[in-house]
């Protein structure tokens, strides 16, 4: 497979899976990680270092907007279960 193909569907499975997290809010990231090891923080952390590695100006809070389609606190508001800050 050429890597121009194979890097477009990394790039289409990520959307997708952005996307599914957006959809499926019920999901907590706690949930995420005791069963998957990772969740939303962690693919905001891989996406902000891939940036980075590109040379691109980017910082926590943007890579979280990205993930989360949303500013975090808003998602926070709206979405996590459990204690208010």
């Amino acid at each position: 497979m050429e890597q121009q193909i194979q890097t477009e569907l990394e790039a289409a499975a990520f959307r997708r899976l952005v996307a599914h997290l957006a959809e499926r809010t019920d999901v907590q990231n706690i949930d995420l990680m005791e069963l998957a090891g990772f969740c939303r923080n962690c693919l905001s952390k891989w996406y902000l270092a891939a940036a980075q590695e590109e040379g691109l100006t980017m910082d926590y809070s943007q890579a979280r907007e990205t993930i989360y389609g949303m500013p975090y606190d808003e998602w926070k508001d709206k979405y996590q279960i459990g204690e208010k800050r």
